[in-house]
């Protein structure tokens, strides 16, 4: 007798109650099983979306930031124009 049959043999005796918790036992045992292949096995529409992000990060131009004394120089013009005195 194979496993399989030991256990349907086993499950016809079982009372109804007893045989649903079989049933969500099994439920879980597959859910289980079917997040443990996707954790190994990661999507690969995911795995392509995040090479083209990063494709596409790697393309891009940086321009260097203008000095901190320019940034200031542009706030004072700006609280100049508002008409405030520091």
């Amino acid at each position: 007798m194979t496993i399989r049959e030991t256990a349907i043999a086993k499950l016809q005796q079982l009372s109804e109650p007893l045989l649903q918790e079989v049933t969500d036992f099994i439920d879980f045992v597959i859910h289980k099983h079917q997040v443990k292949i996707a954790d190994t096995q990661p999507d690969e529409t995911l795995v392509e979306k995040w090479s083209q992000w990063f494709e596409a990060v790697d393309s891009l131009e940086v321009s260097p930031s203008e000095p901190a004394s320019n940034y200031q120089q542009l706030l004072l013009n700006k609280y100049r124009q508002q008409g405030l005195e520091l």
